[in-house]
Formats: structure tokens, C-alpha cells, sequence
């Protein structure tokens, strides 16, 4: 009996890893958009999940932002149908008329897709094919952002969809494992031309950045980045606490926050408690950054009379004596 191949059962054990302890009942749905990561990941679930007894969909998203991509969706989803998953869903979407760049929107629009048909299929979790790679890119774009601790913790393993899990079983697989499988398993993976795309910060990251760090500094400089990743993702999680907790003794009896307990916070903590606060007012979190913070951080510690702190979607927070509460419009 031939050996099975080091990248083919590496994902297969990533897989069965992700896999133990969901929930029974709906299927595990498997996103696919045909290229080697995601479809290794679809291959290995393919093989992993009948195994443990659990039922398996496919949903492939159709962005619709290049010619052929209805029949690229309509041949991934033919594929999984071939290879046993018991459903095999193309979802289309319009990314026109979304916020945000263009990047930001298709993520925008194939999150959307993948809750709704996770939602109809009552699905226990949601696998994506983000690899080591793609780890080691969004901690280098946070970096260059100034994201903070939290772009620092890069994608977290499984995240919350919708009310559906998701989860990332190849973070600590690398792209060259994941193509190498296909090319074991026979498969033939998609090329986006997006991902070559020098228009794209993640193409010219992937194609420029990443390779001249490898030859700077050795191989060995994503798995760092990946690990960097996971550290701080802990880190955020320990603050996360204690910041929930001083939330908690921070709410002053006349509405909003008692400034002398603020005051009183390390600074990470604090600008955690001004920013799930301002989160509790309504700002939307994908556009509330480090200067909102930083200006109620003024209110706290630097208050010499000014007005409110703006935040996003019109929000307005004054300090009144020894609290911050928001402004009530007339």
C-alpha cells in the first residue's frame, strides 16, 4: 500500500482536527472557490468528514467580476457533487454598490452568501481555506495600517458567522502544501487573476513583499508571522476580559462612563472600554479606529473643557464633570 502524501494528510489531519467537537446535526459546509487552497481543504473534508459520520456541503460564490466566473462556479459545484458532498450550492452575489474597496466588498458580499446558505441548510460550521501564508499577509497589512494589537492577531482559527462557526483549519498549512496536494490528488486549481493583480495591496504583498522578506530573512519568517498571530490573539483575549470586567465597573449611576474609573485603567485596558463602549453607542466597528478612541481617551485624561468626541455615523460623546456620556440630538 502506497505512503499517503505528507501535504495530503497533513490537511486531512487539519481537517479532522477542526472537525472534532461540533455539534451533530446539520452538515459541515466546505467554501470553495476552486483554487488550490480552498480546494485541497474541500478534497480533505470530502475524505474526513464521512468518516466521522458527519454530512458535508460545498457552497462555491459567484462574485460575478469576470468573464466565465457563472460556469467556473457551476464547474466547482459539479465537482463536489462528484466527489460526495451531499450538497453543492453556487451562491451569486453583486459586489457593485457595497462600501468600502473593492476587496473589502466581494469579502462583504461571499460573507453574506455563505451566512445565508449556512442559515437554510442549518449547518454546525463553515470551513475557508485561508492558509499560513494568507496569515502571514494580513499581519504584514495590519502592520503597515497600524491596525494595533487586534489586526496584529491576524485571522482567528474560528470566528462567529452569522451564528453558524467558522473555522480556519489550514492557518498552520502553507500554500505550497496545499498545491502540492492538488497536484497529488489531480487536481487542476483556479488562477485568479485577482490574486496577481498588482491593484490589490494583498497581490502586491503576495507577489513583492513576502518573497523579499523569505530572501532576507529565511523561510522561516512566515511561520513567525503566523506564530506573532496566534501570541497576540491571546494576548487581545486576556485584555478582552479584564476590559469586559471594567466595563462593568466603569458604568456611572446617571448613564454612561465614570471618568475617575477610567482614569484609574491601564491604557490598554481603557481603550478597550472606550471602544466596545462606543461599539454599545451604535458606531459600527469597521469604522471606528484609533483616533475615535483616542479622542474619548482625551476626554478621560485630557480634558480641558473642549467639545465632544465625534464618532462614526454621527455619533457625539461629552464630558460632563466626572463622566462621558453621548449627546442626545435636540
Amino acid at each position: 500500500m502506497a505512503a499517503l502524501a505528507p501535504p495530503v494528510a497533513a490537511i486531512r489531519v487539519a481537517v479532522r482536527r477542526a472537525l472534532a467537537g461540533l455539534p451533530s446535526g446539520g452538515p459541515v459546509l466546505v467554501a470553495c472557490s476552486g483554487g488550490a487552497d480552498s480546494l485541497a481543504l474541500a478534497a480533505a473534508t470530502a475524505f474526513v468528514a464521512p468518516r466521522l459520520g458527519r454530512a458535508t456541503g460545498l457552497v462555491t460564490v459567484d462574485h460575478g467580476l469576470q468573464d466565465g466566473s457563472t460556469e467556473r462556479a457551476e464547474g466547482v459545484a459539479s465537482w463536489g457533487r462528484e466527489v460526495g458532498f451531499a450538497s453543492a450550492t453556487v451562491a451569486r452575489v453583486e459586489v457593485a454598490g457595497r462600501p468600502g474597496g473593492p476587496e473589502a466588498a466581494a469579502r462583504e458580499a461571499r460573507y453574506q452568501a455563505l451566512t445565508e446558505v449556512a442559515r437554510r441548510q442549518n449547518a454546525v460550521a463553515v470551513l475557508t481555506g485561508h492558509t499560513r501564508d494568507d496569515q502571514a499577509e494580513t499581519v504584514l497589512l495590519a502592520l503597515a495600517r497600524g491596525a494595533g494589537p487586534r489586526g496584529l492577531a491576524g485571522m482567528p482559527a474560528r470566528r462567529d458567522l452569522g451564528g453558524v462557526p467558522l473555522l480556519r483549519p489550514l492557518l498552520e498549512i502553507s500554500r505550497d502544501q496545499t498545491r502540492a496536494a492538488c497536484a497529488v490528488l489531480g487536481l487542476s486549481p483556479w488562477q485568479d487573476p485577482h490574486n496577481t493583480d498588482p491593484s490589490y495591496a494583498r497581490s502586491r504583498v503576495r507577489a513583492d513583499l513576502l518573497p523579499a522578506l523569505v530572501r532576507a530573512l529565511g523561510p522561516g519568517v512566515l511561520d513567525n508571522l503566523a506564530r506573532t498571530a496566534q501570541l497576540v490573539a491571546a494576548d487581545n483575549a486576556a485584555l478582552d476580559e479584564l476590559a469586559a470586567t471594567a466595563l462593568a465597573a466603569a458604568r456611572h449611576p446617571a448613564g454612561g462612563l465614570s471618568v475617575p474609573e477610567l482614569a484609574g485603567l491601564a491604557p490598554a485596558v481603557r481603550g478597550r472600554v472606550l471602544h466596545a463602549w462606543a461599539r454599545e453607542l451604535g458606531a459600527v466597528p469597521g469604522a471606528l479606529s484609533y483616533r475615535h478612541v483616542a479622542a474619548l481617551d482625551a476626554l478621560v485624561l485630557r480634558w480641558r473643557g473642549q467639545g465632544p468626541a465625534d464618532l462614526p455615523g454621527g455619533l457625539r460623546v461629552l464630558r460632563h464633570a466626572d463622566r462621558l456620556a453621548p449627546v442626545v440630538p435636540d
